[in-house]
């Protein structure tokens, strides 16, 4: 079991190489830090997490900066996003950052990706809601092209580019680990087509089978697409420090898991850090 921290990094927390280095010094194995470009004033769209929507959802850092940042600073801990909206974001431009964070922190980085809950942020982009998982697909499979080859070429819906030279490539091959995070109907269905992992919100899980039976029917979906199911990691998100807890989940077949900070300053989390990394 590998446990990691995640945090929203903002211009009124803890910094984030700062905070990289307390979590590789108290070992942990990876930081994580989310991503929302804005928050639309209008404020339609419902946070999943409740009524009110906490203020750091829109004073967070670029995730690939505060990353950078951390890797600056850090040898072994990884880094990862927690999540990436790629709904929102340029495939070309986007794989050219994946690629230089991973050369940057040695091939440190996790790439973890979801589609978001926000219609109008993404709205703002030029992404429809309703379109938003065929945009991640086509986006996601451009962008392996261009980390795998070295005349990239991809022609789609939403994505379209002849052949291109575009590097640095990633350290780690043939890309770094892609983590989808969610639990709806259809996850599933993107983790085996183009992910190398399952990461789902601790916590807030839809109504249904459990964990576990969740896991199994992953491996099995897996295993009838043709796909390794081993090749598939399972972690969670924004998991509570229960020792029960996490030895049911570890028994499910969860290989990380991520515990949520608060978006504060370094008096404030450094108590957090300390008895967290007790409890490790």
């Amino acid at each position: 079991m590998q446990f990691g921290a995640y945090m929203f990094c903002t211009d009124y927390s803890i910094r984030p190489d700062d905070l990289a280095r307390l979590l590789e010094e108290r070992n942990f194995e990876s930081m994580w830090v989310p991503e929302h470009s804005h928050i639309p004033a209008s404020r339609q769209s419902p946070w999943p997490g409740g009524a009110e929507l906490p203020r750091e959802y829109w004073h967070t850092y670029d995730p690939f900066v505060a990353l950078t940042a951390a890797a600056a600073v850090t040898t072994r801990l990884k880094l990862g996003t927690g999540i990436c909206l790629m709904v929102e974001r340029d495939p070309i431009a986007t794989a050219k950052e994946v690629a230089s964070l991973d050369q940057i922190s040695n091939g440190r980085f996790i790439f973890g990706i979801g589609g978001g809950w926000n219609a109008e942020e993404m709205g703002n982009h030029g992404t429809n809601f309703r379109r938003r998982w065929r945009v991640m697909r086509e986006r996601i499979l451009a962008m392996k092209e261009i980390w795998t080859k070295d005349e990239a070429e991809f022609h789609g819906e939403f994505v379209d580019f002849d052949k291109m030279w575009a590097f640095p490539k990633p350290v780690q091959k043939p890309h770094p680990p892609i983590i989808m995070g969610g639990d709806a109907p259809t996850t599933f269905d993107r983790v085996v087509e183009y992910c190398d992992g399952w990461m789902p919100i601790g916590g807030r899980t839809s109504e249904g089978p459990s964990l576990s039976e969740k896991i199994a029917l992953l491996k099995r979906q897996a295993e009838e697409s043709g796909r390794d199911p081993d090749s598939i990691s399972i972690g969670t998100f924004g998991t509570r420090p229960d020792p029960d807890l996490i030895g049911r989940m570890e028994d499910a077949g969860v290989e990380r898991v991520v515990f949520a900070l608060p978006s504060a300053d370094r008096e404030a989390v450094l108590p957090l850090l300390d008895q967290l990394g007790r409890f490790l």
